[in-house]
């Protein structure tokens, strides 16, 4: 009976290997769940008193120093308090825990440990960050699942105006929902996954009743895959201003609607009597601006630099918004570029050139992420640092979309495109 049993546990103990491989390539969600997590949560229960002491983050109920024979003497305290932490909440990817902070603390010691959070518990990486006043929040990641483009997407609830365009770094769907930023900036050089993004971003939202319209100067090559979808397309300036300049008289209508009904947004109005919303997307914004001097050239981009900003910082409440592309996008292209990139408050950073286009993507939202986007490699093709999420951005990678899956979606769903009217220039759907 022994020789059997031991060749059945055996056999068990074989089986759960390759199930557990299987569900781990196919699943990792479910896998860090069944396996990951139990034992991770369990290592920061039992180490984070530890942990906290030696990097320094008790604090005394007593004064470190005493007074003896009139000379103050300084030493360790012989007892001390550890911060609070919440049990450690799972994630798609790791766990999370809320700490809260003792009297005199500040979080600057909590990030300063964040490496050695990760070491302790055996982590690919640790973010902290603090949400509000006396609260750290500490998430820890248990793998890169960038590494791994080619794992199944991530789904999330699709809603109107919002689209599931990759992975974040934490294991969550990476979405961009125009409701809550409704417009958006993406950089990034040549080959480092804009297009793809953007692709991405295209077929998200073509099954949605939503007019697309879009400015592709470089003759049409990207946008012009997804035609039959489009509202419109312009495929050089001087068709851009055109559209442009119907999209901002078509937004001064809907404000005059917006005002009769007594309403703040379109959103406001009765569904019925409601205007379709309209994403524009700009794809090398560069060739906007660039003239060859002569003041025809220079008047045209003026008039596209002024049209942009005025959707920009008018198109939120009215269902108009914009997503604009380029390598670079600074103030040497003119100062009607930096005042529309400061309205553009979703940011988007792929691999860069030179540290002034991180800088001048990121730099307002978090120093850390310049650096990170500063890191990029040229192998990790779709690798972006995001605005949103945990401490105002993280690392996110693009679902790989194919130019014919693009294609085959925007014919797929060619019949929603909206009919808008008053574009009645470029190349209108």
């Amino acid at each position: 009976m022994g020789p059997i049993l031991l060749a059945f546990c055996l056999a068990l103990l074989a089986w759960l290997l390759v199930v557990g491989k299987e569900v781990q390539q196919r699943r990792p969600d479910w896998h860090w769940y069944l396996t990951g997590y139990p034992r991770t949560a369990l290592r920061v229960i039992l180490t984070w008193r530890k942990v906290a002491y030696v990097n320094g983050l008790t604090v005394s109920h007593k004064p470190n120093h005493h007074i003896v024979g009139g000379l103050a003497v300084r030493g360790e305290p012989l007892r001390t308090l550890t911060p609070r932490c919440s049990f450690p909440r799972p994630t798609p990817n790791g766990l999370e825990l809320t700490v809260r902070l003792r009297a005199g603390q500040t979080p600057a010691p909590f990030l300063a440990a964040a490496d050695a959070f990760a070491h302790s518990w055996r982590m690919h990486a640790v973010r902290v960050v603090s949400p509000e006043r006396g609260l750290v929040l500490i998430t820890a990641t248990a793998n890169d699942p960038l590494e791994h483009p080619g794992r199944p997407a991530v789904t999330a609830p699709v809603a109107l105006l919002s689209a599931v365009v990759g992975a974040l770094e934490s294991g969550r769907a990476w979405v961009m929902d125009f409701r809550q930023v409704p417009h958006w900036l993406i950089v990034g050089a040549t080959q480092s996954g804009k297009s793809t993004l953007i692709a991405r971003l295209v077929t998200q939202l073509a099954p949605q009743l939503v007019a697309l319209v879009g400015i592709d100067c470089k003759g049409g090559m990207e946008l012009g895959l997804v035609e039959s979808r489009l509202s419109a397309l312009a495929t050089s300036r001087s068709e851009a201003v055109t559209i442009l300049g119907h999209l901002v008289t078509d937004m001064q209508g809907r404000m005059q609607s917006c005002r009769a009904a007594g309403a703040r947004s379109i959103w406001d109005l009765p569904e019925k009597s409601r205007p379709v919303p309209v994403v524009v997307i700009v794809d090398e914004l560069a060739e906007l601006y660039l003239t060859n001097g002569s003041k025809e050239q220079r008047a045209e981009a003026e008039q596209c630099s002024t049209y942009l900003l005025r959707l920009a910082q008018l198109g939120a409440a009215l269902g108009v918004h914009l997503v604009v592309a380029g390598q670079r996008v600074g103030s040497d292209l003119g100062p009607g570029v930096t005042a529309l990139r400061a309205q553009l408050s979703g940011r988007i950073c792929h691999r860069v050139n030179d540290p002034g286009t991180a800088e001048m993507a990121l730099g307002d939202l978090n120093k850390d992420a310049v650096v990170v986007a500063q890191s990029i490699g040229e192998t990790e093709q779709g690798v972006a640092v995001t605005s949103g999420d945990l401490g105002g951005w993280m690392r996110g990678r693009s679902h790989l979309t194919t130019p014919a899956e693009v294609q085959e979606t925007a014919a797929e769903f060619a019949h929603l495109t909206p009919l808008l009217t008053h574009l009645n220039g470029g190349t209108a759907a």
